[in-house]
């Protein structure tokens, strides 16, 4: 275990994942998003959630700030909006710090904004080469995105 102070990147979402970094951003532990099926729907497993933080000691979270989108079901709305809410409860609850961070100030931190959305894997890859997971397009866009918030959060 790290002496360093060990941030979390946090994509919401049943689809998205938790990272841990230190403070030097070097690869810690991520965990994908695990979920139940609730009826027809998935939710974030909050459980799971909260057993794989417990094992670590967060310094700070940055958790991507989301919103409803255009064009966005109001069913898949909700289910988004519950998970993010989920995981950000779970953060206050065990007492971490934590921001919020919009998609637009960490991709812009990052030199994303305008490039195309598989880029963010691209770059995680290009950091973290040994970390397989980001090889898989859905998942490894999510852990990049999660990647990519807690370097560019700060």
């Amino acid at each position: 275990m790290t002496d360093k102070k060990l941030i979390l990147g946090i994509d919401p979402g049943c689809t998205g994942s938790v990272v841990i970094l230190d403070e030097d951003n070097n690869y810690i532990d991520h965990l994908l998003m695990p979920t139940l099926k609730t009826g027809k729907s998935n939710r974030v497993n909050g459980v799971a959630v909260m057993a794989f933080l417990s094992q670590y000691k967060i310094s700070h979270a940055y958790l991507e700030k989301v919103h409803s989108m255009p064009q966005q079901g109001v069913a898949s709305t909700f289910n988004f909006g519950h998970a993010a809410g989920v995981i950000e409860g779970i953060i206050q609850g065990m007492m971490i710090p934590y921001t919020l961070i919009t998609p637009q100030l960490w991709k812009k931190k990052a030199g994303l904004i305008g490039k195309d959305k598989d880029e963010a894997r691209s770059m995680a890859i290009r950091l973290y080469p040994s970390i397989r997971v980001l090889d898989k397009k859905g998942h490894g866009q999510a852990l990049a995105d999660s990647i990519l918030i807690a370097r560019f959060g700060k």
